[in-house]
């Protein structure tokens, strides 16, 4: 693991606080030196013939996206809006995939418009829409049928998307009715299995898993007279939330030699992946300031300018993110707080009995591995403004 370890980005010295305290807070901070990294490391360990999409959902912010697409990276979107992104960000229609359980008649025709890559579609009447409006435009439509593999991906209940209680893909007792309705539909052009089991994976066994149900499952479609040009084997692969300074950089060979050892595919099919938090998620961090300490009985509250408006995973999904006073670097840890923010709900808080050195007003605070569905979850709620992003190409840094 040590050719994962870099130093952290949130490694703060003087020059970032000078400039950080001329900024109003809160605000993104993003490390583009982190996310190069990482996509070095994502070509190296990816076998030649693995095609690599990043998932938008995790961050869609235009200079990252320049990034990525310069990096060689195709673009997988789960709206029309991040399909309308990915091609004003530069990438083509070619390197474009479109998933999503509930694509509109206006996002669909878009993307026919730009002639993305695949629609991954994920049932059978959407096949007919899909097949109806192509027919419209006199086009064919190139579909991956994304199947539920009833495979555990053992994370959170919310980010679980490939079991049969959720409302993801195709399920195996629809196959015989989605052959039919292809070999009837003259404007779909069958071209690939798609699959996605969930986020946050961090045990390899779920991958090795998927790696079993998917082998059965393209056996089925060739022995009945498809085979799939493409598998798409989705995303879903972990971070580090705890300690994003040691494993700054995900273990990339170790995820995709699950796919090298396990995967059995027919010579002429290529693999396909979606990957998004594992890419970007440690560039990013949420930087706030702190307005108030209150003092407790049993806990000490650190009330932030930031809240769920700005970050909802913890509220949403409790989840865990390092919290960090940068303005306090080098002091040793002498109290506990909780981290919180202003929203006026009892959910919004960051983290609870967080170690800080003696934290006051004004303090600003990092909190770590955000980059991945931060900014682009946040919302208005309270009527909050939105929070700006800064990179570190601002600080010539």
């Amino acid at each position: 693991m040590d050719c994962f370890i870099i130093k952290s980005q949130v490694m703060f010295n003087q020059k970032h606080l000078s400039y950080f305290g001329s900024i109003e807070t809160p605000f993104y901070y993003y490390d583009t030196q982190i996310l190069n990294q990482t996509l070095a490391a994502l070509k190296k360990a990816a076998p030649a013939q693995y095609h690599i999409h990043y998932a938008l959902k995790a961050n869609a912010h235009p200079t990252l996206l320049g990034i990525i697409r310069d990096a060689g990276l195709g673009a997988d979107c789960v709206s029309g809006n991040e399909v309308k992104r990915a091609i004003e960000c530069g990438f083509n229609g070619g390197q474009i995939v479109f998933a999503g359980v509930g694509k509109s008649d206006k996002e669909i025709n878009y993307s026919l418009d730009h002639s993305i890559f695949c629609f991954n579609a994920e049932s059978v009447h959407e096949l007919q829409v899909i097949n109806q409006l192509a027919k419209t435009k006199n086009k064919k439509a190139n579909i991956a049928l994304r199947i539920n593999p009833n495979v555990d991906a053992y994370t959170h209940k919310y980010i679980t998307t490939g079991l049969e209680e959720n409302k993801f893909g195709i399920n195996p007792y629809e196959f015989d009715q989605v052959l039919t309705e292809l070999k009837k539909l003259e404007h779909i052009d069958f071209k690939g299995l798609h699959f996605h089991i969930g986020s946050q994976i961090q045990d390899l066994n779920a991958f090795k898993n998927l790696c079993v149900r998917v082998n059965d499952i393209n056996h089925w479609f060739i022995q009945n007279g498809f085979l799939a040009q493409h598998i798409n084997l989705g995303g879903g692969l972990g971070i580090n939330y705890k300690e994003p300074d040691t494993e700054a950089v995900v273990d990339f060979e170790s995820y995709f030699s699950v796919f090298k050892q396990l995967l059995s595919i027919h010579p002429e099919q290529q693999v396909h992946f979606e990957l998004g938090r594992s890419i970007i998620a440690h560039c990013g961090s949420l930087v706030s300031r702190v307005l108030y300490i209150k003092k407790g009985i049993n806990t000490n509250f650190a009330i932030l300018d930031a809240g769920m408006t700005e970050l909802i995973r913890p509220a949403l999904y409790q989840a865990y993110h390092k919290i960090e006073n940068i303005s306090k670097i080098g002091f040793p840890l002498s109290e506990k707080y909780d981290v919180v923010g202003p929203v006026c709900e009892s959910s919004d808080c960051f983290g609870k009995a967080v170690e800080f050195p003696e934290t006051m007003r004004g303090d600003l605070i990092a909190i770590r591995s955000a980059g991945a569905y931060g900014a682009v979850m946040s919302m208005g709620y309270n009527l909050r403004d939105q929070a700006t992003s800064i990179f570190d190409t601002h600080l010539n840094i």
